[in-house]
């Protein structure tokens, strides 16, 4: 866990951004936010993991039943952002919460997950400390294999934005820019799992 009194002032523009929209075809059309992990919305946790790991200000993209996560799930001074195109994928999502961040003064958004319970402060921290520049990529590596979460460095927004289509999210700007990325191992302290089906429900708490 990274105590934010120790942050390096050059990384307090790092914005964590949560993807948090979808509904949970797979899951019978239970909105991955609204699942209950810990006796809570599992959106609570993906934001405190956030925080816990340098992030002090994070922005969430909500989609499927957006009206109910805000009223069960209990997200103070998150920036909550509506993606009305959630069921086109990850990317209208990840487009939406990089447009929110513009005018913010935000230098980098380090992305994450709302269905990655097993990804913890630890990753985050280690993904968040690889900032040097709005011209930086960073993100997490399981065993050398790119994973999240990821941070996009400012003057990447643009160029993710246009080309972030269905539920493919970053990954063509990521393989366009693959020499640029920084991966940071995170093996040893995350489990890069997904809640998809009913048989991944075994990992929530």
């Amino acid at each position: 866990m990274t105590d934010p009194q120790n942050i390096d002032p050059q990384n307090m523009n790092i914005t964590g951004l949560l993807l948090a929209a979808g509904g949970g075809r797979r899951l019978g059309g239970r909105p991955k936010a609204l699942l209950d992990h810990q006796g809570r919305p599992l959106v609570e946790h993906a934001v405190r993991v956030l925080r816990e790991g340098g992030c002090t200000r994070v922005h969430v993209v909500l989609g499927a039943d957006a009206d109910v996560v805000r009223e069960k799930a209990s997200l103070p001074g998150c920036v909550l952002v509506d993606n009305p195109d959630w069921e086109e994928g990850m990317g209208s999502s990840l487009r939406a919460g990089l447009r929110s961040l513009r005018g913010t003064g935000a230098s980098a958004a380090l992305v994450s997950l709302v269905d990655q319970p097993g990804i913890g402060p630890a990753a985050i921290a280690r993904v968040h400390a690889a900032y040097r520049s709005p011209a930086t990529l960073a993100a997490a590596a399981y065993d050398g294999e790119r994973g999240h979460p990821v941070l996009f460095g400012a003057d990447h927004w643009a160029g993710i934005e246009s080309s972030a289509v269905g539920d493919r999210g970053a990954r063509a700007y990521l393989k366009e820019h693959a020499g640029e990325i920084v991966l940071v191992e995170c093996g040893d302290v995350a489990r890069a799992y997904d809640i998809d089906t009913p048989s991944d429900l075994v990992h929530l708490e």
